[in-house]
């Protein structure tokens, strides 16, 4: 888009939301099928407004999937509360979904790292026996906590008090390090195929 089109202003600011639609911008928040969600409920963001780009140089699929008429599908989920304010909830590749209700990996890692024995986590989805998707979190604890089948537990009850039950993770894997880039982002593709690696 090319421009700020949400955004807390001098006034009217909300920590930990985005904030609210730039004047001259659109905003909707979509499920899969396109339609429009309720207050509270993750949606994949949409804009609509005068910066938006209007191609990908030499990709046609990306550019078909991405400009929707006079709409950019922004690769972005999302929450708008009853007063209007967006907050984040994770890139589209990143969301898990688990019971078919969408779950931002980013809500359970700040779950997690609010534990004391918690130095980092990184959370991804996991299939149980019965092919039912769970969260998984790889958990970096700081020196000296114990990796026991009871510090396990101790955080999970600890998630399950602070967000709604089927976001916890149902298994906790203790770490040394997280995968990192270069600028310190967490690389969940690689837990990603740590997990498939298990499988095998």
């Amino acid at each position: 888009m090319l421009h700020i089109f949400i955004s807390n202003r001098s006034g009217d600011v909300r920590y930990g939301t985005t904030g609210k639609p730039v004047v001259g911008y659109e905003v909707e928040l979509r499920d899969e099928q396109g339609k429009p969600v309720a207050d509270g409920e993750v949606g994949e963001l949409y804009i609509k407004g005068p910066s938006a780009v209007l191609m990908y140089w030499s990709n046609l699929d990306k550019t078909r999937s991405t400009f929707l008429g006079e709409w950019l599908k922004s690769g972005d989920k999302y929450v708008r509360d009853a007063q209007g304010y967006y907050t984040y909830a994770g890139r589209s590749d990143d969301m898990l979904k688990v019971g078919g209700i969408y779950v931002s990996p980013f809500e359970v890692e700040a779950a997690l790292i609010q534990h004391e024995d918690v130095l980092e986590a990184a959370v991804i989805c996991k299939e149980d026996d019965e092919s039912l998707v769970k969260t998984k979190a790889y958990v970096v604890l700081k020196p000296g906590k114990p990796r026991t089948l009871e510090e396990e537990e101790l955080l999970k009850a600890f998630v399950k008090d602070r967000l709604a039950p089927y976001k916890y993770p149902r298994s906790i894997e203790f770490i040394d390090e997280l995968p990192k880039t270069a600028t310190g982002k967490i690389q969940r593709f690689k837990l990603r195929e740590w997990e498939a690696q298990a499988k095998l």
